[in-house]
């Protein structure tokens, strides 16, 4: 299987979510999904993570090594409590592996331990989960610029992306930016303008 390049517009997915718009997600340019549900059973991963599949993006899965792998997903995203990702680096040595980093240390520590890319976040507020610091603003991600590819996420949508951009991010992440809108293809469409 081929990994597709880096996506620049993340969204997360859960199974709450409205499964029938990934395709067209995908074709008003989203490039990524990110599995995510953390109350979600196995096998209802497995079965997210094909449907996103489907759509030809780029799919990693959020904490789960195990389920990536049995799905064929291109990649996991891991967080504090989760696998190392040295670990998973030596278990899965082809696979796109993003970090959950806030601080510029994290990011080089997440570089030299095997990472593909950095989720740095959050940078805005948001109310997506549960437990998150004071947002870090777009100072911080600026100076975490350099090790890896930043994706940005944490309060994401159309209106502040290409400032997140404009500091050196990669790309960015989104659930409410997406999902919350009236129009979810429209806010992904502008989502991706944004970040063109």
């Amino acid at each position: 299987m081929s990994v597709p390049l880096l996506p620049r517009v993340f969204c997360l997915v859960s199974t709450e979510d409205d499964l029938s718009l990934l395709p067209e997600l995908a074709s008003v340019g989203v490039d990524g999904f990110q599995v995510r549900d953390k109350s979600a059973t196995t096998r209802s991963l497995l079965s997210l993570t094909a449907t996103a599949l489907e759509t030809g993006a780029c799919v990693v899965v959020n904490d789960r090594l195990d389920v990536a792998l049995a799905a064929g997903a291109h990649g996991v995203h891991l967080g504090f409590g989760d696998l190392s990702v040295a670990d998973a680096r030596r278990l899965a040595p082809s696979l796109v592996i993003g970090a959950t980093c806030r601080t510029p240390e994290q990011v080089h520590a997440a570089a030299s331990d095997g990472a593909t890319y950095a989720g740095f976040g959050p940078l805005f507020a948001t109310s997506s989960k549960a437990g998150l610091p004071s947002p870090l603003g777009i100072p911080v991600l600026s100076s975490a610029v350099g090790p890896l590819p930043l994706i940005g996420i944490g309060g994401i949508d159309a209106s502040c992306a290409a400032s997140v951009i404009g500091a050196g991010a990669h790309g960015v992440a989104v659930i409410g930016g997406i999902w919350r809108q009236p129009d979810p293809l429209r806010a992904a469409e502008d989502l991706v303008n944004a970040v063109a």
